[in-house]
């Protein structure tokens, strides 16, 4: 194998590994350097997403919501059923057996594209005579060295630690052990309610759990809209979640028995209880630790991220960074586009990534999404608006699936109608927010979704009807 590249991708998630791909479809010569290892002790491409993220957690998140449906929503279909019980086992099974099919097609996709896969950490060394990067692969000790002309940094991030809960992989868990515990516990905390915290608390209430998620911010979901956050809380809140914010943990105290927390709620009222398992959710850091970074003088701000611009180059020539670790949401779809704009652009290619643009997801139930500017944002930023908001209520496919709860608000300027925003909690939000997107990237109007045909019954007609509203024309309220 030669050790000479056009490209070098340092990392394999969701976006190292579609950047190598894009770079080997524009006939770049393309390497790709991961180190994620699962505890079988077998390399694994995909990174956090495929591995302990997005993927396993969309697994749990459906076996637990059909298990919820049988005592929940069958009854109102005239469907009983007795003695229903949850196989833990075979749901962690079904579980492995996903993420091994999709990071098995990863590696398929390299081989295909001719991407240059090696399993090892990667980090900068400096440059050759010719100017080129060096990068070394350190695998078990042993290291390889390499050179390109350009290299993609695209190492994911981290669970955030927490000096007062730190992490000790059996009571206090991140979110790859809150996806692979083997019984239901009793009683389970979760420190942050954020889109982990809410979805494996999610995940765990459905299965018999008592759920409590303590968060440090004021208001719950404040990168959502006010009005989605609201009817989120109060769903959630009825479903069984405990959900406070403002709180402070003090400290936390693990034993055989549990993990003994203490922590002052909002009013300042002192508490102290004890949870079978926590799950620490407070946010993630940009996983630049070990990068070489400073052989290099890759700047890498105060908080962890690479420093890079809209098209993802950093301060060092022919060096970009994508994802996690640079400025934007954590997103994994977000990183993917990163990846294929850099690839396109090493390419001499024009690609780009529209920041304005990028949906956002919440996988509880009812889903959440949004894409584009809030309420809150537009009144902040003195922009008139109009609204228009139909209720799943109003929509017979929900009826027809027992999931009335929730609405969509569309959101547009006042004076051109362009669309500015659209939030949606309610069922199958994250397949309905694609619509939204599309409408945002072409420059859309509200009226143009009034005008087109929505098929009926669907719930795609809630975007119709709240599109219909924004000029005051809604139909069906």
């Amino acid at each position: 194998m030669s050790n000479s590249f056009d490209v070098i991708v340092i990392g394999g998630g969701p976006g190292g590994y579609v950047a190598a791909i894009r770079c080997a479809q524009l006939g770049l010569n393309t390497a790709c350097i991961d180190e994620w290892q699962n505890d079988d002790g077998k390399p694994a491409l995909g990174g956090t997403c495929l591995n302990v993220g997005c993927i396993p957690s969309k697994a749990l998140l459906e076996s637990s919501e059909n298990f919820e449906r049988i005592a929940h929503t069958f009854p109102a279909h005239g469907i009983s059923v007795s003695g229903a019980s949850i196989d833990i086992a075979a749901m962690q099974a079904r579980k492995g057996k996903i993420v091994k099919t999709l990071t098995g097609g990863i590696e398929m996709l390299l081989k295909k594209n001719k991407v240059t896969r090696l399993h090892g950490h990667g980090r900068f060394v400096g440059n050759s005579d010719e100017g080129n990067w060096c990068v070394e692969v350190e695998t078990e000790g042993k290291s390889e060295f390499l050179e390109a002309r350009h290299v993609i940094v695209a190492t994911g991030s981290a669970p955030r630690t927490l000096a007062v809960a730190p992490f000790d992989g059996e009571r206090i868990v991140d979110n790859a052990g809150a996806l692979s515990f083997q019984d239901v516990p009793a009683k389970l905390g979760i420190i942050g309610a954020g889109v982990i915290g809410l979805e494996l608390g999610s995940v765990w209430r459905r299965l018999g759990a008592e759920v409590t998620v303590l968060d440090a911010g004021a208001a719950f979901l404040p990168a959502a809209d006010e009005q989605v956050a609201a009817e989120a809380l109060k769903q959630l809140t009825r479903q069984g979640l405990k959900i406070h914010t403002g709180v402070t943990i003090s400290a936390t105290k693990t034993s055989k028995k549990g993990v003994a927390l203490e922590y002052a709620t909002k009013d300042g009222t002192q508490v102290k209880e004890t949870f079978d398992r926590l799950l620490v959710a407070a946010g993630r850091t940009p996983h630049t630790a070990g990068l070489g970074a400073d052989r290099v003088g890759l700047k890498i701000d105060a908080r962890g991220y690479i420093e890079a611009d809209q098209h993802c180059r950093t301060n060092l020539p022919n060096v970009w960074a994508v994802g996690d670790v640079v400025r934007g949401a954590m997103l994994a779809h977000k990183a993917s586009e990163e990846g294929v704009m850099v690839a396109e652009r090493i390419a001499g290619q024009a690609g780009h990534v529209n920041y304005e643009a990028i949906p956002y997801v919440i996988y509880t139930a009812p889903e959440i999404a949004w894409v584009g500017k809030t309420e809150q944002e537009l009144k902040q930023a003195g922009v008139a608006y109009n609204k228009g908001q139909f209720p799943f209520a109003a929509n017979g496919r929900a009826h027809a699936m027992e999931e009335t709860a929730g609405f969509v608000k569309f959101l547009a300027d006042a004076q051109t109608d362009r669309l500015l925003g659209v939030h949606i909690v309610g069922p199958h939000a994250s397949e309905l927010i694609a619509e939204a997107v599309v409408a945002l990237e072409f420059h859309a109007a509200a009226e143009d979704i009034a005008r087109i045909v929505h098929a009926h019954p669907s719930l795609a007609e809630s975007m119709h009807e709240a599109a219909l509203g924004v000029a005051k024309r809604t139909i069906h309220i």
